[in-house]
């Protein structure tokens, strides 16, 4: 019995904490992040890549490029900040007075480069997945939570594959239903929040892996690149 408690407890602290609802809110700005991700990095790519033979896509490449390091620290920063994940520095500390053209080496030579670059394409369709499932299990949720208010203006709520009454599952149609309604709500809550903190979490390991020099190093304190 005293296990039981136990794991329900563990089942239900996840209402209560804070880092559940900013999990939320990080997945839910990975879609419209994403979307602008890829609309800057196929837009900026492709139009330096056909200027190239004219020389002017040179500068325009090299300040996509510069872009692109930038929006990748910034997700990085979201990583450690909102999801607290102890992601690695994204280059080798270089000395102060390194000239210029060992900067760009380094940058070119530096996995994270490119790897920054695919997690930035990646986001656009992870954010879209993610933001679909989210937003489907919270709705569901609500729905539940709010019908004793909705439940009448909805005309008789339907739940089931089909929408004609003789073929759903579930019609909740008087006060007692919309209550019953709420105690699934208050169940499901706990539920959305545990696929939440996984979805966040799976996007957690993807930007230490993407966004570090050295994804297996085991920091004790995390300072930007």
């Amino acid at each position: 019995m005293h296990n039981a408690f136990h794991t329900l407890g563990r089942f239900l602290k996840v209402v209560s904490s804070g880092q559940s609802y900013l999990n939320l809110i990080y997945l839910l700005a990975s879609f419209p992040l994403g979307i602008f991700y890829f609309v800057f990095l196929v837009s900026g790519l492709s139009t330096g890549l056909s200027l190239a033979i004219i020389w002017i896509g040179i500068p325009i490449l090299f300040l996509v490029g510069v872009i692109w390091w930038q929006l990748a620290r910034f997700e990085r920063s979201l990583a450690i900040t909102i999801l607290k994940e102890d992601v690695p520095t994204m280059i080798d500390p270089t000395k102060d007075d390194a000239i210029i053209w060992i900067r760009l080496r380094e940058y070119f030579v530096n996995p994270v480069t490119w790897k920054s670059l695919l997690y930035l394409f990646l986001k656009f369709p992870l954010g879209m997945a993610t933001f679909v499932i989210v937003v489907t299990f919270v709705s569901l949720t609500l729905s539940f939570l709010t019908m004793p208010l909705t439940f009448r203006l909805l005309g008789n709520f339907q739940i089931g594959l089909f929408t004609h009454p003789n073929q759903s599952l579930w019609i909740i149609d008087s006060l007692n239903d919309a209550l019953l309604a709420v105690l699934i709500g208050l169940f499901l809550w706990p539920v959305t929040l545990h696929v939440i903190n996984g979805i966040a979490w799976a996007h957690a390991k993807l930007a230490r892996l993407m966004l570090s020099i050295n994804p297996l190093e085991n920091l004790t304190s995390v300072s930007e690149a």
